[in-house]
This record gives C-alpha cells, sequence and structure tokens, in this order.
C-alpha cells in the first residue's frame, strides 16, 4: 500500500461521468491482471519521488483528471513540493528537477508519446548511463502501467475525486 491508499481500494471505487463501462465489473479478471501490475510496481525499488513523477507527467499528457487529481494528491502527502508539481509540465525549463528526475521525465514522455517517434536512442542511453538495468526496467514498467490505467480512465470517463 503505497501513500497511504490501496489500488484496489482507489480503482475499485470509482465513480463515471458517463453511461460507459465499467471495467472492474464487467471484466474482472482483467481488472485483477491490471491490479497486478500496479501492485508489482509499488513493490520495487522505485523511489515514491520517481513513482509520482511518472505518473503525473504521464497523467497529464494523456489528460487523464482522474489519476491527476489521484497521483498530485499522493504526492503532496508523500512531500512533494506544489512548486514541483505546478511546473511539471514544463520541467526543461525550470531548476527543480535533478538528472535522474529529467531522465525519467524525458523517458516517460517519450513512452507516452510512442506514436511521435519512438524512443529515442538519446533519451533511452542517457537513463541507462544513471540507472541500474534493474531499476531502469522498473521505470520502464511504471510507465507502461500508468499508461494503461490513463488509458482506462480516459476512456471510462472516471470521475476526478471519486
Amino acid at each position: 500500500m503505497e501513500g497511504g491508499l490501496c489500488p484496489t481500494l482507489v480503482y475499485q471505487n470509482i465513480q463515471k461521468m458517463s453511461n460507459r463501462i465499467n471495467i472492474n465489473k464487467l471484466n474482472p479478471a482483467a481488472y485483477k491482471a491490471m491490479l497486478g501490475l500496479e501492485n508489482y510496481v509499488n513493490a520495487t525499488a522505485l523511489t515514491h519521488t520517481h513513482k509520482d513523477l511518472i505518473k503525473i507527467r504521464a497523467s497529464q499528457l494523456n489528460g487523464c483528471a482522474f489519476c491527476l487529481n489521484m497521483h498530485t494528491i499522493d504526492a503532496r502527502k508523500a512531500g512533494e513540493t506544489e512548486q514541483r508539481i505546478y511546473t511539471l509540465s514544463a520541467w526543461r525549463e525550470t531548476p527543480f528537477f535533478d538528472e535522474k528526475e529529467q531522465a525519467i521525465l524525458a523517458l516517460t514522455e517519450e513512452m507516452t508519446v510512442i506514436s511521435n517517434h519512438g524512443v529515442s536512442d538519446e533519451t533511452y542511453n542517457k537513463a541507462a548511463a544513471l540507472f541500474e538495468p534493474q531499476y531502469l526496467s522498473e521505470i520502464m514498467m511504471a510507465i507502461i502501467t500508468i499508461n494503461a490505467w490513463n488509458r482506462i480512465g480516459v476512456t471510462c470517463q472516471l470521475v476526478p475525486g471519486t
């Protein structure tokens, strides 16, 4: 249980803005698989800050209000500053993020909007130079997982704050 919130409870007790399907109720096996990914990410060696930056930045890019609301609240509870949260979408223009965080944010952006140009060698090699292979694989799995949750949230029109 990361940041005091149990992913199972958070994602199971959500409301929708429309009459779109509730994947948890209609396809519990698929939902359970998603929760397995979430639980895997929560059990990795990734720092809370790294997980939060990945979740917030991917959710910004994907326009998932439900996930943005949840993960910015979690980040603040974990000690993330409002200044960093507010400027995250312009992280390249600030002095607030260290070299490792910048590498994570660049990789998050390229993996999230992968159809633009894939993941560049420059971005991948920068991350690979800063992180051990296991940690890098955990970063990548965290990015993949939040992108999947974002697609559920946006497609099913989940209501922020529920």
